[in-house]
């Protein structure tokens, strides 16, 4: 028996027909998903605001580098001697004023001031006694009933006994100084950046007990080498910024410009002073301080909300025929609210200030406040 292809061809075409039937509608949905102009649309614009691209005249100005340092040093010291019997405090603590650093034992001294006490108590009462004899005397006196010698004796022993009582009530003010002496307290709010004594040991009259910084405000020392120093204006602000802590300079002015520079380097040493409220900022920290000086010269200005930190790179987004496009930047100064630029951006640009944090190249966007 001889075996034919053709003989299957009719039950082959009617499952090829069928297939294709199931087929046809996922295709046809496919085809309308693309003719439907809304899911070609995308994600709405994102909405931004700008601020256009200003040229104006400003300073120069120049970087440098400084160190942070305490606004207060202090060594605190105890006024009397003693051992140490408490020392709650260590080397990194936060202590606020009039917290107490050390206590040294004060038996002894409790004991003296007892007796000194005791000691005046008992010329009061015969101060108290002397007083009543005089009077007596001084009426005795007026009616001649006692001789001049009886009288004067009973005087000089009431002024006798007043001075005696006027220097015990001295010696009890000195004790009870020298008591309180015995606790230590913080004269400033600050960090504990040392310990200088131990419990049990015998501390002399003056002797250290801690350092303590007062981080508050932190000074920035820097050396300004001397071509710069002389164009330095101490009422002008200036920026100042600690890259391992934020980036963005903080508005400060100058704390002092000191009169003895270093003649080997030829810098004359400036502090700054900056605020440190949330006492972040710690001594011996880099800090870049930016000084204005008298020069002047021509430059493009767009505000600090405009720049955008990529990396180690530094943009702005501008708005061109509804989108973002971003336009890389160096910035070149600060001036108040304002950064000066240099890159391929000319005035009256819009710069997106509001809603460029999540930009992307080349997304629609849609400008708001106009």
């Amino acid at each position: 028996m001889i075996h034919c292809p053709c003989l299957q061809r009719p039950t082959f075409i009617p499952l090829f027909i069928a297939f294709l039937l199931l087929l046809l509608p996922n295709a046809m949905a496919q085809e309308g998903k693309k003719a439907d102009p809304k899911t070609q649309q995308g994600p709405p614009p994102s909405p931004v605001q700008v601020a256009p691209v200003e040229e104006r005249m400003v300073s120069d100005q120049v970087a440098l580098i400084g160190t942070t340092e305490a606004i207060r040093t202090s060594t605190v010291a105890a006024e009397v001697a003693g051992i140490v019997e408490e020392f709650p405090v260590k080397a990194g603590d936060f202590v606020e004023k009039g917290d107490l650093l050390a206590r040294l034992r004060d038996t002894e001294l409790r004991l003296r001031l007892n007796g000194a006490v005791a000691a005046r108590d008992q010329v009061k009462a015969e101060l108290e006694n002397a007083e009543m004899e005089l009077k007596r005397y001084s009426e005795l006196k007026k009616s001649e009933s006692v001789s001049q010698s009886q009288y004067d004796k009973t005087r000089f022993t009431h002024r006798a006994l007043t001075s005696s009582y006027q220097q015990r009530e001295v010696e009890i003010e000195r004790l009870r100084y020298e008591l309180g002496q015995k606790k230590v307290f913080a004269p400033f709010a600050g960090f504990v950046s040392a310990e200088h004594i131990q419990v049990g040991e015998w501390l002399a009259a003056g002797g250290p007990v801690v350092t303590l910084l007062d981080l508050s405000t932190v000074l920035v020392t820097v050396d300004v080498p001397g071509r710069y120093a002389v164009q330095i204006d101490p009422k002008s602000p200036l920026g100042v910024r600690v890259p391992s802590l934020f980036t963005e300079p903080r508005e400060s002015s100058v704390y002092a410009i000191l009169p003895e520079g270093n003649s080997d380097a030829r810098t004359i040493p400036v502090q700054v002073r900056l605020d440190n409220e949330k006492k972040r900022i710690r001594t011996g920290m880099e800090a870049v301080v930016t000084f204005p000086l008298k020069g002047k010269r021509r430059a493009l200005l767009v505000p600090k909300d405009a720049i955008v930190t990529a990396g180690a790179n530094r943009m702005v987004y501008v708005v061109a025929e509804g989108k973002a496009l971003p336009v890389t930047v160096e910035v070149s100064g600060y001036y108040g609210s304002s950064v000066a630029v240099a890159g391929s951006l000319r005035p009256g640009v819009p710069v997106v200030v509001r809603g460029n944090e999540r930009l992307r190249p080349g997304q629609p966007v849609m400008v708001q406040g106009e």
